[in-house]
């Protein structure tokens, strides 16, 4: 029997996951969670093969949850289950050692294939997102233009931005300007949309 453990913020989507894992003879769903704080306890107290978790979750999201599974609870295989399938969190959760990464307009029969082939110690990517990441171009920013472009993508003026990276302000007005004209975005914040896009800050 495979032990799931599923974290999802949105109640009748993650009752819709624990109703059609649980009419599968090999798994059950020993644990649902709403939040990613909830996640590590619940993993240790339930022990699941597998964990199938959301990416937007509140308190912590769920890429970080799962790098906190990978050092705490390496026995417990993770799997990505998000509406942001973009190459950028795919690397991302890749690095969080996840065995699987799906997007969530993934069929019910093709989740449950990805759950037992995760649980048997296989890996499972979303081939579009698989090929997006590769097809992915380097970025075309300096790091200096990549912290700026960070900074104001957080929400930072140019002001804050200054201060916080020891720049003058006409400086970081520079950076913003000539990293918008190498993306060639319509101004800052699609630049800043346009490189988050893409994985490149």
């Amino acid at each position: 029997m495979i032990r799931i453990l599923i974290a999802e913020d949105s109640a009748i989507l993650r009752d819709t996951l624990v109703s059609v894992l649980d009419l599968e003879d090999d798994l059950t769903v020993v644990a649902d969670v709403a939040t990613g704080m909830e996640i590590v306890p619940a993993a240790r107290l339930h022990a699941p093969d597998v964990a199938v978790l959301d990416i937007d979750l509140p308190g912590i999201d769920g890429l970080t949850a799962a790098g906190q599974m990978s050092a705490e609870l390496p026995a417990c295989s993770v799997l990505i289950l998000t509406a942001h399938a973009r190459p950028a969190n795919l690397r991302a959760a890749l690095n969080a050692h996840v065995a699987g990464f799906l997007a969530k307009d993934t069929s019910a029969r093709d989740l449950i294939t990805a759950i037992r082939t995760i649980a048997a110690g296989g890996r499972v990517v979303d081939p579009e997102v698989a090929i997006a990441a590769i097809e992915t171009r380097p970025s075309p920013l300096t790091a200096r233009e990549t912290d700026v472009l960070r900074l104001h993508a957080q929400g930072a003026g140019p002001r804050d931005i200054a201060n916080t990276l020891y720049l003058s302000y006409g400086t970081v007005r520079n950076y913003l300007a000539s990293a918008t004209d190498k993306l060639g975005a319509r101004n800052r914040t699609d630049a800043a949309i346009i490189a988050s896009q893409q994985g490149w800050l």
